[in-house]
């Protein structure tokens, strides 16, 4: 069911990359290039890019940039309960952050790049993402810009507390919100470098054995939170539910920002591509 490429086979440092990002975080068009920038950045650290997604029935970890092409805003969107009945029905689809984990860990790469990690939702329903599960059944090390901001920040880290995993914060005391660098809860620890992280992770893995967040900041901080909420009230009003929100709400984001959220979800998820790309070396 699952074929990995050569070049990523054979690599003394891998990266897993998500492809949900490729065909929902982004205006169509602008997805795989936001895949392609991330790969660039994690082969200039001098690691292997490891996009995983589903084609044609089979998951595939390590794609080429025709195929990377083939993620567009019709793919399903596959979190790992999706992942058998897209293979067996022969399908497409897109993996989350919690999708790519479950192949990650069955391929043995440690290390993930990504814009945002889902989380808990905002509201009275349980809503809650399958990437903090996945995370607390992975050794991975994850690095992302907190939880996307759309969500309960505060409720998302009272829950990774719960499910032991750290988040370790780059270079800040406090989890970033996506587009906001402040504003978050208190991380487990601060980590100034490369290998301060990989310490602290080798450690948990060792005494815990589950995922470890690592929050990288923003480099340009944003406060949308007033426009966050009148996407979540229009997405409520449309009745717009699960995997749905997600895309939804960015869209408009992207829109009624002028565009600034875009760029600094572009540019985020490519620098948090190269850091966990850094790790990896580090860790070989």
């Amino acid at each position: 069911m699952i074929r990995v490429a050569d070049e990523v086979r054979e690599a003394a440092a891998a990266v897993a990359l998500e492809t949900t990002i490729v065909a929902h975080g982004f205006p169509p068009g602008e997805g795989v290039a936001v895949g392609l920038e991330s790969e660039r950045r994690i082969r200039e650290a001098g690691a292997v890019p490891a996009t995983i997604g589903v084609l044609d029935g089979e998951i595939r970890v390590g794609l080429t940039a025709d195929e990377l092409e083939r993620f567009t805003a019709d793919v399903r969107k596959l979190g790992p309960r999706d992942l058998a009945a897209c293979v067996a029905s022969g399908a497409t689809g897109a993996t989350t952050v919690g999708g790519t984990l479950a192949v990650s860990r069955q391929v043995g790469i440690q290390f993930m790049g990504t814009g945002g990690i889902g989380g808990v939702h905002r509201g009275p329903r349980l809503d809650m993402s399958a990437d903090l599960l996945q995370l607390s059944a992975s050794p991975v090390v994850v690095v992302s810009s907190g939880v996307k901001s759309l969500l309960d920040v505060e409720a998302t880290g009272e829950l990774l507390e719960a499910l032991s995993v750290p988040v370790l914060g780059w270079r800040t005391d406090t989890m970033p919100r996506f587009y906001d660098a402040s504003g978050g809860p208190p991380v487990t620890a601060r980590v100034d470098s490369v290998e301060e992280a990989l310490r602290v992770a080798r450690a948990h893995w060792e005494l815990v054995g589950c995922g470890v967040l690592l929050a990288r900041p923003p480099d340009e901080s944003l406060d949308v939170d007033d426009l966050i909420e009148e996407a979540l009230a229009e997405a409520e009003a449309e009745r717009i539910r699960g995997k749905g929100v997600t895309p939804f709400v960015l869209a408009l984001l992207h829109e009624r920002s002028g565009g600034r959220t875009l760029a600094v979800n572009r540019e985020l998820a490519a620098a948090n591509a190269k850091l966990a790309a850094e790790l990896a070396m580090a860790a070989r």
